[in-house]
């Protein structure tokens, strides 16, 4: 029998669903664009038409930008092209902010050559005694148009496609839905807080998806990885909706390297045949097996690790007990009390160099309390062992001020300047006007440009403060980055005047050291940009001789921590230096008790910050080395 390179592929990992794997997001869009495009040429030769349906969210974005540019710049035309939307919220008005309608004419339909009549989107107006039949009616324009051809997926982080929560029936139709808890959270950054989710959505149903030709579902980034490996690997089941696409027979998953970390083909290519055992590979297989069977590192057998797949490396070693010395000696090396380089002569496994003794430090902060949260403990040191500690606050944060927070700092301005004689008169003025408009404001609407500086001013001063307390008052620098700056939840692509301002940075200050977020799991997707830009912009300065001797390190935000294994330096903290960092997040009150666009954790950001930090302690205990309250994790970025 004849098996093709794909079924060895699935055979080899565990996928019941082929999985199609790009560098990064963009590429993996382009890829589908590509397939779309082939068809709706293919259809128009024939004289055809052809009809897609179509996702919303974070995830069609470059889909869909590339799909613009494909007709603006190679003559793609859309003019035989229907398209079904899967879903909207419900109830919603089309123009809307956060409407699908809306969604799709400004990301694709404006700007390409689709009839007027020839997209169809789900009606969030439709009175509910009529949704019944609107639905009905929507599955037979579907089925009067021939079926889909190529069907857009997104995924849910609770595994729902389309609006089809865990439990929906593989038979459903088109129809009005309740949204799980977890989805509304997984929105709420489209929102400006929980309570203006939309509770109900109209979307296709699953026999609906299931009847399209072609199936490409896409997931991009290391927080949809989980999902992505039960939907392909673990059993197809109504809990995780898009497990059940293991039954369509035209099925694929188009993913970025991130969202395909925890197949099993990566996460552990020992199970799945031969492999290549790098160092790295080798460190997490050592901590995957000790934290799975609960038993240090140094405790490791023979015997534990031939009954889990890892043979190779006892050959490879010769014993278990070589093989654990060296990997409990290479954690061990990771954790260091000086993040800065240890004093005096270079020690060999150092994570930080020696010298410069006394760096210039340059940390990186996408908001302005990403520092205090995310390395604050390590910040405090820093500055405290007699580094030249430098943050650039990259964005202003202005749209995760509450208008209440607002409007108390305008009060106050008022009440201070009546307090001792000054004129009151426009700082009134100011005040009554912001409450008017905040008065009639719909949901998610752009704040006016007063508003925005005035929030942005809010922010700006906490993260003043914050340096105060730490003791670099001077050192802070606000850049204000113009991608940020649309005083929406949606921002623009980055730009080039993005990264002059960082390079201009950079050749002011030539740190030795730099820090920066590499935490892409923020629901806004700020981080990710703000990383780019950094990253484009040592491309720049690279061959300049102070960035020569310039280290790089990532530490994650408020989301995510580093795997134990890629962690390559470790900063301890003692209880007194996590009530440190504790209250030094407190400074940042407009984000305290009401976090605006948190995200899927309802925590404070100094909770999830302890947590985080005391997790990986935990981990480094388990593992057999030194016990701590709480550590701060850091993995060295190479841009030479």
């Amino acid at each position: 029998m004849t098996i093709n390179h794909q079924e060895i592929e699935l055979i080899d990992s565990f996928e019941q669903i082929a999985v199609e794997i790009h560098p990064s997001a963009k590429e993996g869009s382009r890829a589908v664009a590509q397939e779309i495009a082939a068809l709706i040429r293919e259809r128009q030769a024939a004289n055809q038409q052809c009809i897609l349906g179509l996702a919303t969210g974070s995830t069609p974005k470059y889909l869909y930008a590339e799909l613009v540019r494909l007709h603006k710049e190679e003559g793609l035309s859309f003019k035989n092209v229907i398209t079904f939307n899967l879903d909207e919220y419900y109830p919603i008005e089309p123009d809307a902010l956060q409407s699908y309608y809306r969604f799709m004419k400004e990301h694709l339909f404006n700007h390409i050559d689709i009839p007027d009549g020839h997209y169809f989107i789900p009606d969030g107006t439709i009175p509910k005694d009529q949704i019944k039949k609107y639905c009905d009616d929507y599955d037979k324009r579907i089925e009067a148009a021939g079926g889909i051809d190529i069907q857009v997926l997104g995924i849910g982080n609770n595994g729902h496609i389309g609006f089809n929560e865990p439990g929906a029936n593989i038979n459903s139709h088109t129809r009005l839905v309740t949204l799980d808890n977890s989805t509304r959270l997984a929105n709420a950054y489209e929102f400006p807080n929980m309570s203006q989710v939309p509770r109900l959505a109209i979307t296709m149903g699953l026999s609906t998806i299931f009847k399209a030709k072609r199936v490409l579902l896409m997931a991009w980034g290391s927080h949809k990885a989980k999902i992505v490996r039960r939907s392909v690997e673990g059993h197809s089941t109504d809990q995780v909706p898009a497990s059940l696409l293991q039954q369509h027979p035209n099925c694929k998953f188009i993913i970025d390297e991130q969202a395909a970390a925890e197949l099993t083909r990566f996460n552990e290519p020992w199970l799945t045949g031969d492999c290549e055992w790098t160092p790295g590979l080798i460190r997490k297989a050592v901590t995957s097996l000790a934290l799975k069977l609960n038993k240090p590192i140094l405790m490791l057998t023979d015997k534990d690790y031939n009954e889990n797949g890892l043979n190779d490396l006892i050959v490879q070693y010769g014993s278990a007990y070589e093989l654990n010395i060296e990997e409990f000696n290479s954690i061990r090396d990771t954790i260091t009390g000086w993040p800065g380089g240890k004093p005096g002569p270079q020690l060999p496994h150092h994570p930080e160099r020696s010298e410069p003794a006394k760096k210039r430090v340059l940390i990186f902060s996408p908001h302005p309390d990403d520092d205090i949260i995310s390395m604050g403990g390590t910040f405090i040191r820093l500055h405290e062992q007699g580094h030249d500690v430098h943050v650039a606050y990259q964005t202003s944060g202005n749209i995760a001020v509450t208008d209440e927070f607002l409007l108390r700092f305008i009060d106050f301005a008022v009440g201070f300047e009546g307090m001792f004689d000054i004129d009151k008169s426009k700082s009134s003025l100011i005040l009554d006007e912001a409450k008017a408009f905040i008065r009639t404001k719909k949901p998610s609407q752009k704040d006016t440009p007063e508003i925005r500086a005035i929030k942005g001013l809010i922010r700006r001063c906490e993260a003043k403060a914050t340096c105060r307390y730490v003791g670099v008052e001077e050192n802070a620098h606000f850049m204000n980055l113009p991608f940020y700056e649309t005083g929406l939840v949606e921002k623009k692509p980055m730009s080039q005047a993005d990264v002059d301002l960082t390079v201009d940075l950079l050749r002011e200050l030539k740190p030795q050291q730099i820090y920066c977020a590499g935490d892409l799991a923020d629901p806004h997707g700020t981080h990710k940009v703000c990383l780019d830009v950094i990253f484009a912009a040592l491309q720049i300065v690279k061959t300049e001789a102070w960035a020569k001797d310039c280290w790089v390190w990532l530490y994650k935000g408020a989301w995510q921590e580093w795997e134990i294994h890629e962690i390559e330096m470790a900063v301890p903290m003692s209880p007194d230096q996590i009530m440190q960092k504790r209250l030094g997040i407190f400074i940042h009150q407009s984000q305290k008790d009401v976090v605006p666009f948190q995200g899927t954790d309802l925590r404070e950001f100094w909770q999830r910050a302890e947590d985080r930090n005391a997790n990986t302690a935990e981990l480094y205990d388990k593992l057999g080395l030194q016990k701590y309250a709480a550590m701060e994790a850091f993995v060295r970025y190479h841009f030479m």
